[in-house]
Parts: structure tokens; C-alpha cells; sequence
């Protein structure tokens, strides 16, 4: 009984530890610019620097071309995670696992076909993790 209760305790530990530090990464992304190793995409290849649709965006370079890439309304708000998968990569069979997001709640999702644009040359898929009811609309703006 004792070593279930100390193991049933490390585990509640390691949760609340994650959640304290997966809030606080959230927190920190919550409004442009996030800190690095994000940089914005319009500083580092050819695109405007607000996408309507996908807004100011921000990404790791080393996380290319999957992502996450982090877009954020006129505001500076992040309203949405978006990745960016390659259609011939995932034809392969390819997986993209553990990817993160900018935050863990996530009102819709959209996933279309995109012909490829500087940075992802090749075709890909957009999955679009939309972060607030509103955000949608906050992107189109």
C-alpha cells in the first residue's frame, strides 16, 4: 500500500510539474513576438509579414517545414498553430509526431491543400489549429 501511494505521488508530481510548465510556455506565447527561437516569416523568406487567413507568423526554423507555425492577429494575439506537412512526405508514409502548439485549448481545426509559397516550396497540407472561437475571424481581419 505504501509504494502505490509514493507512486501514485511521483506521478501526481510529474503531472503538476508538466502543467506548471506547459502553462507557462503558453503563457509566454500568448502575445507576438514569442521569444526564441521563433522568428517572424516575413524576416526570413519572402511573404507579407500579415497572411490573412494565417496572420503575423512565427516559427522555428529548426522545426521546418512542419512547424509549428504560430500565427497572431493584428493585435499581437496568438489565434492559431499551424502546420504546414509536405503531401509527398506523408504519401512516404512519413509521421510528424509530438509537434507543440502555441496553446493547449483549440476551439476548431482546419486541414486544406496548399500548392506550396516561399518557405514550403512543395505542396502541403495546412492543419490549422484555430486557439479561440473568434479566431477565425481575428486572422481575416
Amino acid at each position: 500500500m505504501s509504494r502505490r501511494l509514493t507512486l501514485t505521488g511521483i506521478a501526481t508530481a510529474i503531472a503538476l510539474s508538466a502543467s506548471a510548465a506547459l502553462a507557462h510556455d503558453e503563457v509566454a506565447l500568448a502575445e507576438a513576438p514569442p521569444p526564441a527561437p521563433y522568428a517572424q516569416v516575413s524576416e526570413l523568406v519572402s511573404l507579407p509579414e500579415f497572411i490573412p487567413g494565417l496572420g503575423t507568423l512565427y516559427v522555428d526554423p529548426n522545426t521546418l517545414p512542419a512547424g509549428p507555425f504560430l500565427g497572431y492577429d493584428r493585435d499581437g494575439r496568438l489565434a492559431a498553430t499551424i502546420y504546414m506537412t509536405p503531401m509527398a512526405d506523408l504519401r512516404n508514409g512519413a509521421s510528424f509526431d509530438e509537434l507543440a502548439v502555441g496553446a493547449h485549448h483549440v476551439a476548431s481545426v482546419d486541414v486544406y491543400y496548399n500548392a506550396g509559397h516561399p518557405g514550403v516550396e512543395e505542396p502541403h497540407a495546412h492543419v490549422v489549429l484555430y486557439h479561440a472561437d473568434d479566431a477565425r475571424a481575428r486572422l481575416g481581419e
